[in-house]
């Protein structure tokens, strides 16, 4: 058992945090405590755990030299600059629909990655991953592993962020499964957690709850097999294996 206190600080970190132009970036993540993607692409960084279930995926698909990152982490400076160029090379509409206002930007976490099929052109706003062959499989296995396809078209007046079927948020297992069952992009999916104070949402061997955040320190005592994460906007998501001790 391990004892914990959760500060208001808390709801800003972990996997489940919902990043949009309504719920902001809160605290600008070390780049030190970042991995890089692989020797070959030292320059992209991503969560350490992010990181290592994007290798077993693509390892288990034999997607190592066909798919490629194209980008991983960046800093708010970097996040300027990229959004800010856009604007003057593709306008300001473009801009608007593929890339997010500096703070409101999932790559400034280090839990999203873009990905792109490797044809030798690749292009960093808009990567080629086409809905077929090496890409969908991509997609389906990563689903088994936390990752999801975050902006997808019919829930763009949900996200505000045009299709990016290059773009993948890790979130965790079981979540992501959970998200495609139920078609819920993650703004839907925190909501819908809300519902699950006083219940567990239970999925397979695991049980998931919800603890709001009100204006006090919150002292917890849980078993070693649970995930806390804050969701960036309201309190807590509380996630237990139940087959671990």
């Amino acid at each position: 058992m391990k004892k914990y206190i959760l500060k208001h600080s808390d709801i800003y970190k972990g996997n489940l945090i919902l990043v949009n132009k309504e719920h902001k970036i809160n605290t600008e993540i070390n780049s030190n405590n970042l991995v890089s993607f692989n020797n070959n692409y030292s320059n992209i960084l991503l969560d350490e755990s992010a990181n290592k279930f994007l290798q077993i995926i693509l390892k288990e698909i034999n997607g190592l030299n066909q798919i490629i990152p194209v980008s991983g982490y960046r800093s708010l400076m970097e996040q300027e600059e990229i959004y800010f160029s856009s604007i003057k090379e593709n306008g300001e509409d473009f801009t608007k629909k593929y890339v997010a206002l500096p703070n409101s930007s999932e790559h400034q976490t280090g839990l999203a990655i873009d990905l792109g099929l490797n044809t030798g052109k690749i292009d960093f706003i808009r990567p080629s991953f086409p809905n077929s062959r090496i890409c969908d499989n991509f997609r389906k296995t990563s689903i088994n592993y936390g990752f999801i396809e975050r902006y997808e078209s019919e829930k763009e007046n949900i996200t505000g962020i045009g299709k990016e079927e290059w773009h993948f948020r890790y979130v965790g297992y079981p979540h992501s499964v959970i998200m495609k069952e139920k078609n819920l992009c993650l703004e839907e999916y925190i909501n819908y957690l809300r519902q699950y104070e006083k219940d567990s949402l239970k999925y397979k061997n695991y049980e998931i709850s919800y603890i709001p955040y009100n204006n006090e320190d919150i002292e917890l005592t849980i078993e070693n097999n649970t995930v806390i994460s804050g969701n960036n906007v309201d309190g807590f998501i509380i996630t237990r294996n139940m087959h671990e001790k």
